[in-house]
């Protein structure tokens, strides 16, 4: 009985100890630096023209793929560009040509608008084509993730919208080739950041409601 009373301990001792160093870990390392980054987030419009390497490229779109997804349909996928007179056939007359210019590289986020896959009522059946409702909310999301794993490189990048502006997509759409169902979402120049820039201060107690509004 003793004998079993000490493993008990002991191995209560161990649980509170791992749990104790993991809440240290936390507290101290993984949950600030992962906060820190959030918070450190801001649209960068001016970069150095420095080439961003392929492997930082697939470690920041590794990134963007991690985003939640409605029903898991994952509708995003990207066109990486880098050849920078080929922007303005791609991008036509966009104002925002001067920054992307400026960018190590250019992402084109693309959200693909019908999604092949049994339906919930056949869920053994074939594949169809089925109109995804949902591919706004999950772009948002991965566009978010992508900026965020960009902060984390200490890179900056811009947000740009693409859709829902006809004028804005049609180029890009045609210079790139993509499929009926596919839309240009967002264009997110990435680059070494020129200059300062300044992180903006958004929290406003004011929006936040407990149990009602």
């Amino acid at each position: 009985m003793r004998k079993a009373l000490l493993t008990i301990a002991v191995a209560a001792t161990l649980t509170s100890a791992c749990c104790r160093n993991k809440q240290e870990q936390t507290a101290g390392g993984s949950t600030e630096a992962v906060m820190e980054n959030i918070m450190q987030r801001k649209s960068v419009r001016q970069y150095t023209g420095e080439a961003i390497g392929a492997d930082t490229l697939e470690c920041i779109l590794r990134a963007a793929m991690a985003a939640p997804s409605g029903r898991d349909w994952r509708p995003w996928s990207f066109v990486v560009l880098t050849d920078r007179d080929e922007y303005e056939t791609i991008f036509g007359d966009n104002f925002n040509m001067r920054m992307y210019k400026q960018s190590g590289a250019v992402v084109v986020v693309c959200a693909d608008t019908v999604h092949m896959a049994p339906t919930r009522d056949n869920p053994d059946g074939p594949a169809v084509a089925q109109v995804n409702s949902l591919w706004r909310d999950d772009m948002g999301a991965v566009t978010e993730n992508l900026l965020l794993a960009v902060e984390a490189y200490g890179l900056g990048a811009c947000w740009t919208a693409c859709y829902p502006w006809v004028e804005r997509m049609a180029p890009v759409k045609e210079a790139l080739g993509l499929p009926p169902t596919v839309v240009p979402y967002a264009v997110v120049p990435i680059g070494v950041p020129a200059g300062e820039n300044t992180v903006k201060d958004k929290w406003d107690a004011a929006r936040v409601h407990y149990n009602r509004w």
